[in-house]
């Protein structure tokens, strides 16, 4: 794969920048940023205001006093899109209102063309429409809407470009996404992502690792990489594996916590195993998605590994690592699944007994093979599978953090309850949230803290000295 790699400085999108902020000098004006999806959208989101911070917007904390308005979007759950096109309906009367306010559309809805014709058709006072691989002609697309008439828009297909050195406002000064390679190749028969995300393209191990003392040394402690198969880091470009770049990122000074998601398990390799068990800075959590325990489903969803082959891997893993906590995702209903089928879910999380997991009803996806499949499970099954598993999923976490009362671990204090300023919450080292009184001055420090009781699957404890 020919992968375009472009240096922002030097990519004209700063050109664009300047001449937004002229545009706005001597007027404060404020942007609103509403996320839809996954940890990637989080992350792109942070891109898009930093170009914004740099073209002089400003951020503001409700809908009513923005100049711009920004939906970043996912198509990844039907929901998702539902909810962005109620919302983004609701700004019709605020845009009345408010001639001058830019509303503008983004992210993976917008790869898809029959989303961006119905985006077209529905709303009409939507100003601005670019896709996921289009982040940073945001400058270039708010210059033409500030100064011209008509809509302006921008998703094209470049999925085999790389920028570095765009600007970016992080959400935390101690916790901080790093992307390291983007789009996905397994064509899972259920997923969208492949079609808007585009295909595996890695990051050059020096940029990521630049970026990784940089943060270090503006106090940073934890780091999370991101990719749809982190696993596949470096093979679409003969890059150091995935493990290799974790064992780098750990020899760096001042970061204290290494996390990424999300894993296949096809690909989870022995090395890869080593290396969590070696790097005592990478998470004791590994997200490892099964979707299903029936292999006959498992094949349907092309996931190319089997019930024996995932209990194996699991088995395996805890071996090595024995305090990890296994985390997955599930999906309940898939096109022709039967009882026996989920029963065999079931018997998988059973014999895991997994620390968390994220369980979905399927959904429907225009564009896969598994939207075309035939015999789509009712609703109404759906939701009883699912309601059946959240039931035993709630079963095994209890079971899991039970192991924690009574003992000592390090969490990385990261927020101020809303209920209390004397609570602080945090994660520990396995990913596991606890709350503990200390006063906000903790905030950003990993500290100790001994679990002394579980409530509702809430461990909470107390602070211990140093």
């Amino acid at each position: 794969m020919n992968i375009r790699r472009v240096d922002f400085a030097g990519s004209g999108v700063s050109d664009y920048i300047e001449k937004v902020r002229l545009l706005n000098a001597g007027e404060t004006k404020r942007y609103y940023i509403i996320t839809y999806g996954c940890q990637m959208n989080v992350h792109d989101s942070e891109h898009l205001a930093g170009l914004l911070l740099q073209m002089g917007y400003i951020s503001c904390d409700n809908k009513e006093d923005a100049d711009f308005i920004l939906f970043n979007t996912c198509c990844v759950r039907e929901n998702a899109e539902l909810r962005v096109y109620g919302n983004v309906g609701a700004l019709r009367e605020l845009k009345e209102r408010h001639p001058g306010l830019k509303i503008a559309i983004c992210g993976c809805m917008m790869q898809q063309q029959a989303v961006v014709e119905s985006i077209k058709k529905r709303f009409e006072f939507v100003d601005i429409i670019f896709g996921s691989h289009n982040a940073q002609a945001l400058p270039g697309l708010l210059y033409r809407a500030l100064t011209e008439n008509g809509r302006c828009m921008e998703a094209h297909d470049d999925e085999y470009s790389i920028m570095e050195g765009a600007p970016i406002k992080r959400d935390s000064s101690f916790s901080a996404w790093i992307t390291v390679m983007y789009g996905c190749n397994n064509f899972c028969s259920y997923c969208i992502v492949p079609y808007v995300r585009g295909r595996e393209r890695s990051r050059r191990s020096a940029d990521i690792l630049t970026e990784a003392k940089q943060l270090a040394g503006q106090g940073c402690k934890e780091i999370t990489l991101l990719g749809q198969n982190v696993n596949s880091y470096g093979k679409d470009c003969g890059e150091i594996s995935f493990a290799e770049l974790l064992r780098r990122l750990n020899d760096i000074d001042g970061i204290e916590r290494i996390g990424f998601m999300t894993s296949h398990p096809k690909d989870c390799s022995d090395e890869l195993i080593s290396a969590i068990a070696d790097c005592k800075k990478v998470s004791r959590q590994l997200h490892l998605p099964v979707q299903s325990g029936s292999d006959r489903i498992l094949k349907l969803m092309n996931r190319r590994y089997t019930h024996d082959d995932y209990l194996h891997l699991a088995d395996k893993i805890k071996t090595a690592v024995p305090d990890i906590a296994l985390s997955t995702d599930i999906i309940v209903g898939f096109p022709t699944e039967t009882e026996e089928d989920f029963m065999q879910t079931v018997q998988l999380y059973n014999q895991v007994r997994f620390a968390s997991a994220f369980m979905f009803a399927y959904s429907r996806r225009a564009g896969t093979p598994a939207a075309d499949m035939k015999e789509q499970v009712p609703q109404e099954v759906k939701k009883d599978r699912l309601s059946r598993l959240i039931e035993l999923q709630t079963r095994c976490t209890t079971e899991f953090h039970k192991r924690y009362i009574g003992n000592v671990y390090p969490v990385l204090a990261e927020s101020v309850s809303k209920r209390s300023s004397r609570v602080i919450s945090g994660r520990t080292h396995c990913g596991r949230m606890v709350s503990f009184e200390a006063d906000s001055s903790v905030i950003g420090k990993i500290v100790n803290v001994k679990i002394t009781q579980l409530k509702a699957n809430t461990l909470y404890g107390v602070l211990v000295q140093p």
